[in-house]
């Protein structure tokens, strides 16, 4: 009887946590497909999640501060988010890692180019920050959410942001510029 115990034990340490929970250590979201490593159809309705962000302008260096939440009581337990230039396939910039549910990921050789899940516990919100780099045009933040092993959205984007190439620009994105409110002809 001792024998059976201890298979029925070692049985359930190594499979149930793969069918009750997501995600595994192993368990990853692609960085360039942004699809997750099982096989599952990604969900073709509006998600639930959206992506916020701290300022809709940037300069080289600029810190923005990106918001990944759910929109009702859903929650999610994994996602990857990058930042993309419009009509790329490749992230650009590199996240700062502030919230103990992300890690950072690398993608294409670039530490930090993407951000991800710590664990698996069920999430309403994570936050993080990007770094701007230099030399990018318009970009968005895009990510894929997975609710459970068999709801995931994929592509879910923020709205676009737009670098300003000025010297008016702070280091926090907002703008150092003076108006004139009175001219002299």
């Amino acid at each position: 009887m001792r024998r059976h115990s201890c298979f029925v034990f070692l049985f359930c340490a190594i499979f149930l946590p793969r069918s009750l929970g997501f995600p595994q250590a192993n368990t990853s979201i692609d960085c360039d497909s942004l699809l997750p490593n099982y096989e599952a159809e990604p969900q073709t309705s509006a998600p639930p999640y959206l992506i916020a962000v701290s300022f809709d302008n940037f300069e080289p260096g600029n810190e923005i501060q990106v918001t990944l939440e759910a929109l009702k009581d859903v929650g999610f337990k994994g996602f990857n988010l990058q930042a993309r230039e419009l009509e790329g396939d490749v992230p650009v910039g590199t996240f700062k890692i502030t919230d103990p549910n992300t890690k950072g990921l690398e993608c294409h050789n670039v530490t930090n180019s993407a951000v991800s899940h710590a664990n698996s516990d069920v999430k309403q919100k994570v936050t993080t920050t990007w770094i701007a780099p230099h030399d990018v045009r318009d970009l968005q933040f895009i990510a894929t959410v997975v609710q459970d092993l068999e709801k995931f959205w994929v592509g879910i984007q923020s709205k676009t942001l737009t670098p300003t190439h000025s010297e008016a620009v702070n280091g926090t994105g907002k703008s150092k510029r003076r108006v004139c409110f009175e001219c002299i002809c």
